[in-house]
């Protein structure tokens, strides 16, 4: 694909590819009709070290770093976006453990992830998206807890999550420096799944609201310091942001490779439609949009493996690469025509799953914001 990669990662990538065909893309279709999680396949993924590829190999994960979780965030996204969602939501809320926590919290949260149990990042409000100083949610201090009150919206894993990393004010009247981060673990008191949501794309993963009505919490599950929960979110995410920009990759791949095959094999007026100059020049801007990502990627994931995060670079990834992915795929269906808008073929869904990555892990109107402020300070 034009890319250097090593022998190690060459193996990863060659080993998730072979996973995702041989285990996610012939269900796809099935769960993605039932809008439900594949459980037991999630748990083959975690027993072959595929949803503890970034955690340290002190914590009993791999330790192989961002590269290798972006080559299998891409691989299993071209499998199925909402099942590779599905495993970086975990890895997006243990990240924060990793930067903050303490040696314990760091182990109880590794160890679930390891073993296939799965994680939620809950930040997001009804009222608190993109705008995340307006939370409600609330963590009073009594002394040796902290009682937890409030809502989250939008929460991926949250019907099957074994621990919440749950962002409420400590300090209702600090803005940022008032929000503060905490463990939760699953089962607590108070603690409750609100509706599933029932979504256009990502079917895969499941999404729903995180209830917590006092929920004691004891305080040795804040994680670093109170008021510094803000500063987690956004390091967590000036990291996680690649993982987005790696899956929707694999959308705009596969709605590549789709067009590729089928227009040597859709005949009109007697030929290939790949024949059409019209078709080519589809085609190229399709392989243009998916070998620049993968270079953006790659680069942004060797900063990261590095210890040297580029907030920015992170943020262009995700806009762009979540863009091209939607652009294939919109151009996947015209190439199929009618045949594209039927649920017979794989790139509608292709172009339902795609639209998300412009939105969450902060929309693509706030990674530009992200960016114009690292250009203008």
């Amino acid at each position: 694909m034009g890319h250097v990669l090593s022998d190690d990662m060459l193996d990863i990538q060659k080993m998730a590819r072979k996973f995702a065909d041989a285990k996610i893309r012939p269900i796809s279709k099935e769960w993605d009709l039932k809008g439900e999680t594949p459980v037991k396949i999630y748990q083959e993924a975690a027993d072959l070290g595929y949803t503890s590829i970034d955690i340290p190999e002190e914590f009993g994960g791999a330790g192989l770093g961002a590269m290798a979780n972006a080559l299998v965030a891409e691989e299993f996204a071209r499998g199925d976006a909402g099942f590779s969602v599905t495993i970086q939501s975990s890895n997006l809320a243990l990240k924060p453990v990793l930067l903050a926590g303490t040696e314990e919290q760091k182990r109880f949260a590794s160890e679930v992830v390891v073993s296939g149990g799965m994680a939620a990042f809950c930040l997001t409000e009804p009222n608190a998206g993109s705008d995340a100083a307006s939370i409600k949610t609330k963590a009073v201090k009594q002394g040796g807890e902290y009682v937890i009150t409030g809502r989250k919206c939008f929460i991926t894993n949250a019907p099957h999550a074994q621990f919440y990393i749950v962002f409420a004010k400590t300090d209702m009247d600090a803005g940022t420096r008032g929000i503060s981060a905490f463990l939760v673990e699953r089962g607590l008191p108070g603690l409750s799944v609100g509706k599933h949501e029932d979504k256009m794309g990502i079917r895969l993963s499941t999404t729903a609201d995180v209830i917590l009505e006092d929920v004691h919490v004891p305080e040795d599950h804040l994680l670093g310091k109170e008021g510094r929960g803000f500063h987690l979110a956004m390091q967590t995410l000036d990291r996680t942001r690649l993982d987005c920009a790696a899956a929707a990759l694999g959308i705009a791949q596969r709605a590549l490779d789709l067009s590729v095959e089928y227009a040597k094999t859709r005949v009109t007026f007697g030929k290939p439609i790949a024949g059409l100059q019209a078709i080519q020049f589809m085609l190229a801007d399709m392989d243009i949009r998916c070998q620049t990502a993968r270079s953006l990627i790659y680069q942004c994931a060797q900063m990261i493996d590095a210890d040297s995060v580029d907030g920015k670079m992170n943020s262009i990834a995700k806009a762009y690469v979540s863009e091209a992915a939607m652009q294939n795929a919109l151009d996947a269906v015209q190439i199929f025509s009618g045949y594209g808008y039927s649920r017979e073929y794989e790139v509608e869904k292709l172009m339902r799953d795609a639209k998300i990555f412009m939105i969450f892990e902060g929309t693509n109107q706030i990674q530009r914001v992200v960016i114009a402020g690292h250009l203008l300070k």
